[in-house]
Protein backbone atom coordinates (compact mmCIF):
# COMPACT_ATOMS: atom_id res chain seq x y z
CA UNK A 1 0.00 0.00 0.00
CA UNK A 2 1.68 3.25 -0.75
CA UNK A 3 2.49 5.74 2.02
CA UNK A 4 0.19 8.81 1.50
CA UNK A 5 1.87 12.37 2.94
CA UNK A 6 -1.15 15.08 4.37
CA UNK A 7 0.60 18.26 3.27
CA UNK A 8 -0.63 21.48 4.40
CA UNK A 9 -0.83 23.80 0.87
CA UNK A 10 -1.13 27.87 1.77
CA UNK A 11 -1.21 29.64 -1.01
CA UNK A 12 -0.39 33.49 0.72
CA UNK A 13 -0.97 36.89 -1.23
CA UNK A 14 -0.04 38.30 -4.74
CA UNK A 15 2.07 36.10 -7.01
CA UNK A 16 1.74 33.19 -4.13
CA UNK A 17 -1.10 31.09 -5.63
CA UNK A 18 0.72 31.44 -9.09
CA UNK A 19 4.16 29.76 -7.75
CA UNK A 20 2.17 27.20 -5.97
CA UNK A 21 0.07 26.16 -8.32
CA UNK A 22 3.02 25.74 -10.96
CA UNK A 23 4.62 23.59 -8.03
CA UNK A 24 1.57 21.49 -7.74
CA UNK A 25 1.79 20.57 -11.37
CA UNK A 26 5.43 19.76 -10.80
CA UNK A 27 4.67 17.61 -7.84
CA UNK A 28 1.54 15.85 -9.74
CA UNK A 29 4.18 15.03 -12.42
CA UNK A 30 6.45 13.56 -9.72
CA UNK A 31 3.77 11.67 -8.21
CA UNK A 32 3.08 9.75 -11.53
CA UNK A 33 6.03 7.91 -11.18
CA UNK A 34 6.77 7.59 -7.11
CA UNK A 35 5.19 4.72 -4.68
CA UNK A 36 3.89 7.28 -2.49
CA UNK A 37 0.97 9.86 -2.51
CA UNK A 38 0.66 13.19 -1.37
CA UNK A 39 -2.93 14.20 -0.53
CA UNK A 40 -2.98 18.12 -0.33
CA UNK A 41 -4.72 20.17 2.06
CA UNK A 42 -5.40 23.44 1.13
CA UNK A 43 -5.86 26.33 4.15
CA UNK A 44 -5.89 30.07 4.20
CA UNK A 45 -3.01 32.54 5.51
CA UNK A 46 -2.01 36.20 4.47
CA UNK A 47 -2.61 39.33 4.53
CA UNK A 48 -6.19 39.28 2.41
CA UNK A 49 -7.29 37.22 5.73
CA UNK A 50 -7.31 39.92 7.74
CA UNK A 51 -10.39 41.75 6.54
CA UNK A 52 -12.14 38.15 6.71
CA UNK A 53 -11.15 36.39 9.44
CA UNK A 54 -9.39 39.51 11.45
CA UNK A 55 -6.00 37.51 11.37
CA UNK A 56 -3.60 36.65 8.50
CA UNK A 57 -3.53 32.70 10.42
CA UNK A 58 -7.00 31.52 11.18
CA UNK A 59 -7.65 29.13 13.69
CA UNK A 60 -9.03 26.55 11.22
CA UNK A 61 -5.63 26.69 9.02
CA UNK A 62 -3.40 26.30 12.51
CA UNK A 63 -5.56 22.79 12.93
CA UNK A 64 -5.24 22.10 9.53
CA UNK A 65 -1.41 22.41 9.80
CA UNK A 66 -1.65 20.30 13.34
CA UNK A 67 -3.00 17.15 11.14
CA UNK A 68 -0.48 17.40 8.75
CA UNK A 69 2.97 16.49 7.63
CA UNK A 70 4.50 19.26 6.14
CA UNK A 71 3.31 22.83 4.83
CA UNK A 72 4.09 24.14 1.50
CA UNK A 73 3.72 28.13 1.89
CA UNK A 74 3.55 30.45 -0.94
CA UNK A 75 4.78 34.07 -0.21
CA UNK A 76 2.36 36.24 1.88
CA UNK A 77 2.21 40.29 2.51
CA UNK A 78 3.13 41.09 6.12
CA UNK A 79 1.68 44.27 7.61
CA UNK A 80 3.53 46.98 8.89
CA UNK A 81 1.23 48.85 10.81
CA UNK A 82 1.78 49.21 14.73
CA UNK A 83 -0.80 46.61 16.18
CA UNK A 84 -1.22 44.65 13.11
CA UNK A 85 -0.76 40.86 13.11
CA UNK A 86 2.33 39.82 13.08
CA UNK A 87 3.77 37.86 9.89
CA UNK A 88 2.00 34.46 9.58
CA UNK A 89 5.36 33.06 9.12
CA UNK A 90 6.99 33.79 12.09
CA UNK A 91 3.61 32.97 14.48
CA UNK A 92 3.72 29.13 12.69
CA UNK A 93 7.41 28.88 13.35
CA UNK A 94 6.91 29.82 16.86
CA UNK A 95 4.19 27.72 17.06
CA UNK A 96 5.19 24.50 15.89
CA UNK A 97 9.00 25.58 17.18
CA UNK A 98 10.08 25.59 13.86
CA UNK A 99 13.84 26.28 15.23
CA UNK A 100 15.92 26.12 11.62
CA UNK A 101 15.76 28.05 8.82
CA UNK A 102 17.53 26.27 6.26
CA UNK A 103 18.57 28.25 3.16
CA UNK A 104 20.78 26.26 0.79
CA UNK A 105 22.61 28.62 -1.64
CA UNK A 106 24.20 27.41 -4.90
CA UNK A 107 25.56 28.43 -8.11
CA UNK A 108 23.13 27.15 -11.42
CA UNK A 109 24.28 26.81 -14.86
CA UNK A 110 23.17 29.47 -17.19
CA UNK A 111 22.59 31.54 -14.32
CA UNK A 112 24.52 34.46 -13.69
CA UNK A 113 26.44 33.82 -10.23
CA UNK A 114 29.04 35.70 -8.66
CA UNK A 115 31.55 32.57 -8.94
CA UNK A 116 30.20 29.30 -10.22
CA UNK A 117 31.12 27.29 -7.50
CA UNK A 118 29.27 28.48 -4.92
CA UNK A 119 27.28 25.53 -2.39
CA UNK A 120 26.31 26.88 0.77
CA UNK A 121 23.74 26.64 3.41
CA UNK A 122 22.80 29.41 6.02
CA UNK A 123 21.35 28.14 8.99
CA UNK A 124 19.12 30.57 10.95
CA UNK A 125 17.67 30.47 14.55
CA UNK A 126 14.29 30.68 13.46
CA UNK A 127 11.94 31.60 17.10
CA UNK A 128 13.54 34.49 18.99
CA UNK A 129 15.95 37.12 18.80
CA UNK A 130 15.32 40.66 16.97
CA UNK A 131 12.33 38.56 15.38
CA UNK A 132 10.83 37.85 18.96
CA UNK A 133 8.67 40.69 18.50
CA UNK A 134 8.75 42.82 21.56
CA UNK A 135 8.86 46.10 20.94
CA UNK A 136 7.75 49.45 23.47
CA UNK A 137 7.17 53.03 22.43
CA UNK A 138 8.69 54.34 25.94
CA UNK A 139 7.48 57.88 24.77
CA UNK A 140 6.25 59.87 21.80
CA UNK A 141 9.13 59.14 19.01
CA UNK A 142 11.36 56.77 21.35
CA UNK A 143 11.35 53.01 21.07
CA UNK A 144 12.76 49.60 22.22
CA UNK A 145 12.62 46.52 20.70
CA UNK A 146 14.26 43.35 22.38
CA UNK A 147 16.92 41.32 21.00
CA UNK A 148 15.99 37.87 22.77
CA UNK A 149 19.03 35.23 22.53
CA UNK A 150 18.24 32.05 24.89
CA UNK A 151 20.58 29.43 25.54
CA UNK A 152 18.13 26.16 24.63
CA UNK A 153 17.21 27.84 21.33
CA UNK A 154 20.84 28.32 20.54
CA UNK A 155 21.64 25.13 21.03
CA UNK A 156 18.92 23.70 19.08
CA UNK A 157 19.96 25.75 15.72
CA UNK A 158 24.26 25.22 16.54
CA UNK A 159 23.21 21.00 16.47
CA UNK A 160 21.20 20.62 13.50
CA UNK A 161 23.66 23.31 12.24
CA UNK A 162 26.79 21.06 13.25
CA UNK A 163 24.97 18.13 11.71
CA UNK A 164 24.34 19.49 8.63
CA UNK A 165 27.77 20.45 7.92
CA UNK A 166 29.24 16.88 9.46
CA UNK A 167 26.89 15.58 5.98
CA UNK A 168 29.07 18.30 3.88
CA UNK A 169 32.24 20.12 3.67
CA UNK A 170 32.49 19.76 7.81
CA UNK A 171 32.95 23.66 7.71
CA UNK A 172 31.05 25.56 9.90
CA UNK A 173 31.26 29.15 9.86
CA UNK A 174 29.33 31.24 13.45
CA UNK A 175 28.30 34.33 12.54
CA UNK A 176 27.46 37.52 14.84
CA UNK A 177 28.33 40.64 16.33
CA UNK A 178 30.21 40.03 19.81
CA UNK A 179 31.92 43.32 19.88
CA UNK A 180 29.03 45.14 20.37
CA UNK A 181 26.28 42.84 21.42
CA UNK A 182 28.68 40.74 24.50
CA UNK A 183 25.87 39.67 26.11
CA UNK A 184 23.80 37.63 23.86
CA UNK A 185 26.54 37.30 21.45
CA UNK A 186 28.36 35.23 23.99
CA UNK A 187 25.25 32.88 24.70
CA UNK A 188 25.38 32.27 21.10
CA UNK A 189 28.79 31.72 20.83
CA UNK A 190 28.84 29.38 24.00
CA UNK A 191 26.56 27.31 22.23
CA UNK A 192 29.01 26.46 19.46
CA UNK A 193 31.57 25.78 21.65
CA UNK A 194 29.97 23.28 24.34
CA UNK A 195 28.84 21.30 20.93
CA UNK A 196 32.11 21.30 19.21
CA UNK A 197 33.90 18.41 21.37
CA UNK A 198 30.47 16.17 19.91
CA UNK A 199 31.73 16.93 16.35
CA UNK A 200 35.80 16.69 16.06
CA UNK A 201 35.91 16.35 12.49
CA UNK A 202 33.69 19.79 11.95
CA UNK A 203 36.16 22.67 11.63
CA UNK A 204 34.80 25.80 13.24
CA UNK A 205 35.53 29.55 12.31
CA UNK A 206 33.24 32.91 13.07
CA UNK A 207 32.72 36.46 11.52
CA UNK A 208 31.27 39.33 12.46
CA UNK A 209 28.60 39.83 10.81
CA UNK A 210 29.40 42.78 8.94
CA UNK A 211 32.55 41.11 7.42
CA UNK A 212 30.36 38.16 6.91
CA UNK A 213 28.09 40.52 4.07
CA UNK A 214 31.50 41.46 2.60
CA UNK A 215 33.09 37.79 2.39
CA UNK A 216 29.72 36.78 0.44
CA UNK A 217 30.56 39.11 -2.41
CA UNK A 218 34.43 38.59 -1.76
CA UNK A 219 34.72 34.70 -1.65
CA UNK A 220 31.40 32.70 -0.90
CA UNK A 221 32.48 29.93 -2.37
CA UNK A 222 34.77 29.23 0.38
CA UNK A 223 31.60 29.33 2.90
CA UNK A 224 30.18 25.58 3.59
CA UNK A 225 27.17 25.82 6.82
CA UNK A 226 26.64 29.42 8.16
CA UNK A 227 24.93 29.50 11.35
CA UNK A 228 23.73 32.73 12.54
CA UNK A 229 21.07 34.65 14.86
CA UNK A 230 17.13 35.26 13.26
CA UNK A 231 18.04 38.80 11.93
CA UNK A 232 21.62 38.60 10.71
CA UNK A 233 20.45 34.96 9.35
CA UNK A 234 17.85 37.17 7.80
CA UNK A 235 19.95 39.60 5.72
CA UNK A 236 22.93 37.07 4.69
CA UNK A 237 20.53 34.24 3.83
CA UNK A 238 19.13 37.09 0.87
CA UNK A 239 22.65 38.35 0.33
CA UNK A 240 23.71 34.51 -0.25
CA UNK A 241 20.96 34.15 -2.79
CA UNK A 242 20.94 36.83 -5.04
CA UNK A 243 25.15 36.56 -4.95
CA UNK A 244 24.46 33.01 -6.90
CA UNK A 245 22.21 34.48 -9.00
CA UNK A 246 18.53 35.42 -8.30
CA UNK A 247 16.01 35.31 -5.42
CA UNK A 248 13.26 33.75 -7.76
CA UNK A 249 16.01 30.57 -7.45
CA UNK A 250 15.97 30.60 -4.28
CA UNK A 251 13.93 28.01 -1.26
CA UNK A 252 13.60 27.87 2.73
CA UNK A 253 13.08 25.34 4.78
CA UNK A 254 11.70 26.08 8.32
CA UNK A 255 12.07 22.80 10.62
CA UNK A 256 11.51 21.82 14.04
CA UNK A 257 11.48 18.63 15.69
CA UNK A 258 8.32 17.61 14.81
CA UNK A 259 6.94 19.56 11.69
CA UNK A 260 8.69 21.45 8.24
CA UNK A 261 7.71 24.45 6.63
CA UNK A 262 8.79 24.87 3.28
CA UNK A 263 8.61 28.82 1.21
CA UNK A 264 10.32 30.55 -1.19
CA UNK A 265 12.42 33.23 -0.16
CA UNK A 266 11.42 35.71 -1.75
CA UNK A 267 8.16 38.12 -1.49
CA UNK A 268 4.87 38.52 -3.01
CA UNK A 269 5.17 40.66 -5.54
CA UNK A 270 2.26 42.15 -5.69
CA UNK A 271 2.88 44.12 -8.41
CA UNK A 272 3.25 41.01 -11.12
CA UNK A 273 -0.05 39.58 -9.49
CA UNK A 274 -1.76 37.40 -12.35
CA UNK A 275 0.74 38.64 -15.14
CA UNK A 276 2.26 34.84 -15.46
CA UNK A 277 5.79 35.73 -15.62
CA UNK A 278 7.30 35.33 -12.12
CA UNK A 279 9.80 32.50 -11.50
CA UNK A 280 8.10 29.59 -9.40
CA UNK A 281 11.37 27.69 -8.80
CA UNK A 282 11.58 28.98 -5.55
CA UNK A 283 9.02 27.68 -4.59
CA UNK A 284 9.42 24.04 -6.69
CA UNK A 285 12.70 23.79 -4.64
CA UNK A 286 10.74 23.99 -1.35
CA UNK A 287 9.09 21.17 -2.46
CA UNK A 288 11.80 19.26 -2.85
CA UNK A 289 13.09 20.52 0.40
CA UNK A 290 10.05 19.78 1.38
CA UNK A 291 10.10 15.72 -0.01
CA UNK A 292 13.92 15.33 1.37
CA UNK A 293 12.39 16.10 5.48
CA UNK A 294 9.51 13.80 4.22
CA UNK A 295 12.41 10.73 3.50
CA UNK A 296 11.96 10.99 -0.01
CA UNK A 297 14.99 11.69 -0.72
CA UNK A 298 15.07 10.40 -4.68
CA UNK A 299 11.97 12.18 -5.55
CA UNK A 300 13.67 15.43 -4.13
CA UNK A 301 16.50 14.86 -6.56
CA UNK A 302 14.62 14.46 -9.50
CA UNK A 303 12.85 17.89 -8.85
CA UNK A 304 16.34 19.28 -8.25
CA UNK A 305 17.67 17.78 -11.73
CA UNK A 306 14.76 18.52 -13.83
CA UNK A 307 15.92 22.06 -12.87
CA UNK A 308 18.91 21.79 -13.15
CA UNK A 309 18.18 19.97 -16.87
CA UNK A 310 15.93 22.99 -17.82
CA UNK A 311 18.16 25.58 -16.60
CA UNK A 312 21.35 23.94 -18.36
CA UNK A 313 19.45 23.63 -21.62
CA UNK A 314 18.95 27.70 -21.27
CA UNK A 315 15.61 27.70 -23.69
CA UNK A 316 12.73 28.20 -21.82
CA UNK A 317 13.87 31.04 -18.86
CA UNK A 318 12.15 33.79 -17.06
CA UNK A 319 12.46 37.63 -16.97
CA UNK A 320 14.42 37.17 -13.61
CA UNK A 321 16.76 34.69 -15.53
CA UNK A 322 16.97 36.87 -18.79
CA UNK A 323 14.63 35.46 -20.79
CA UNK A 324 10.54 35.84 -21.58
CA UNK A 325 9.31 32.51 -20.59
CA UNK A 326 6.30 32.47 -18.65
CA UNK A 327 5.40 30.87 -14.95
CA UNK A 328 3.56 28.48 -17.07
CA UNK A 329 6.04 27.86 -19.11
CA UNK A 330 8.79 27.09 -16.61
CA UNK A 331 6.63 24.75 -14.79
CA UNK A 332 5.99 23.04 -17.59
CA UNK A 333 9.01 22.50 -18.88
CA UNK A 334 10.56 21.11 -15.85
CA UNK A 335 7.05 18.78 -15.17
CA UNK A 336 8.12 17.60 -18.71
CA UNK A 337 11.93 16.70 -17.66
CA UNK A 338 10.55 14.84 -14.38
CA UNK A 339 8.47 12.68 -16.63
CA UNK A 340 11.05 11.96 -18.88
CA UNK A 341 13.91 11.49 -16.03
Amino acid sequence: MAKIYNVAILKGDGIGPEVTNSTIKVLNALLEKTDFKIKYEYGEAGFYCIEKYGTNLPEQTISLLRRTDACLKGPMTTPQTPGAPVSAAVQIRKMFDLFANVRPCRSFPNVEALKPNIDLIVVRENTEGMYSGIEYELSPEVGIALRIITRKASLKVVEYAFKLASKRKKHLTIVHKGNILRITAKIFKDAVKSLEPKYPEVKVDEAHIDAMAMQLIKKPESFDVIVTTNLFGDVISDEAAQVTGSLGLAAGANIGYNYGMFEPVHGSAPKYTGKNIVNPIATIMAAALMLDYLGEMKAAIKIENAVINVLNEGKVRTKDLGGSSTTSEISEEISKKIRSL
